[in-house]
């Protein structure tokens, strides 16, 4: 039997399947899970760091836009803005809180909610701070990666020690806003006890305060100046390489970015390799895990960087027992 179809019900037929594919891409949306990605620095300057932690997600399955949807919060280097914009996030009822990074955003998140699942990378001891129980068992709604930052700065201080045997004081950058801030100077002064050497703690907080501490730092006949870990640093790191050149001092860094737009020399573990494991982490706890279940996870493989370019523009030569500890070096 041959059913026929007239003009005005096809119409009505099309007209209502038409109504029924927005309704149906809304519901496939809003099943998406939601991460909330919180951080204090800029999209521009991070945006390498964030394809890492999709690559973490990746790992795991999920894929941004395809399964899953990420909701971004940039403080643009105001630290003050991070505990509304985290309590924004927990408005948004999202499924897992990432700070990779951040050690003030990972607390701004804490306050913001003790239910939402919160995945880290801190460089600050996340026992000290308060974030996590234990490394093994970390307790509560937090977990992540430690960065072992007081052991790294302390290790930093010993090399530049080397690779400048009759400097005396050395001058640390340092961003007074931070949360880490004073636990990093404590530590750094004890280091610099042991190794007989003075430093010298020059703030800063805004691009105008980095041109400022490099200029003091020049007044004062430093060795070499050492710049915390921080991502307003990161995010200014040409600002900051270009005027280590300007001053002609020597500066040591925390990250291969820093070698990488012309700085000195970097000592540190890899941040990539840390905002991908918060990916991983961020998916495994979308596919059931409890952050109880999941312990704080530390780097295993620290690299040091040298830039001979660096060094010959400053008129300086590298120590051969640096040189041979160096995982890369840029000629």
């Amino acid at each position: 039997m041959t059913v026929t179809i007239g003009r005005r019900e096809l119409l009505a037929a099309l007209g209502g399947a038409a109504a029924a594919w927005p309704l149906a891409a809304h519901a496939q949306q809003a099943a998406m899970p939601v991460i909330g990605f919180l951080h204090p620095a800029t999209s521009e300057s991070f945006a390498p760091l964030v394809a890492a932690f999709r690559e973490g997600l990746h790992q795991t399955g999920y894929i941004e836009g395809q399964n899953v949807t990420i909701e971004y919060r940039w403080a643009e280097g105001q630290y003050d803005r991070l505990p509304a914009l985290a309590a924004e996030l927990v408005r948004r009822q999202v499924a897992v809180i990432a700070t990779p990074g951040s050690t003030p955003a990972t607390l701004a998140a804490k306050a913001a909610t003790s239910a939402i699942p919160i995945m880290f990378a801190v460089g600050s001891d996340p026992v000290e701070f308060g974030l996590v129980a234990s490394l093994s068992r970390p307790g509560g709604n937090l977990t992540g990666m430690s960065m072992l930052a007081a052991e790294m700065a302390a290790k930093r201080l010993g090399l530049l020690g080397e690779l400048l045997p009759n400097a005396t004081v050395f001058a640390v950058l340092v961003n007074p806003v931070s949360p880490t801030a004073e636990s990093e100077m404590k530590s750094l002064s004890a280091a610099a006890d042991l190794l007989g050497r003075k430093v010298l703690f020059l703030n800063a907080s805004s691009e105008r305060d980095i041109d400022a501490a490099f200029s003091a730092a020049s007044q004062r006949k430093v060795g070499a100046v050492l710049v915390l870990p921080d991502a307003f640093f990161i995010s200014q790191r040409a600002q900051i390489v270009a005027q280590a050149a300007h001053k002609a001092i020597p500066t040591m860094y925390h990250r291969r970015e820093f070698v990488v737009a012309g700085g000195l020399i970097s000592y540190g573990d890899s941040l990539p390799a840390a905002f991908r494991q918060v990916g991983t982490y961020t998916g495994t706890i979308l596919k059931g895990a409890k952050p109880t279940d999941l312990p704080v996870l530390q780097p295993t493989k620290f690299e040091l960087i040298i830039n001979l370019k660096a060094a010959k523009a400053l008129s300086m030569n590298v120590p051969a027992q640096v040189l041979a500890l160096a995982d890369e070096v840029i000629e």
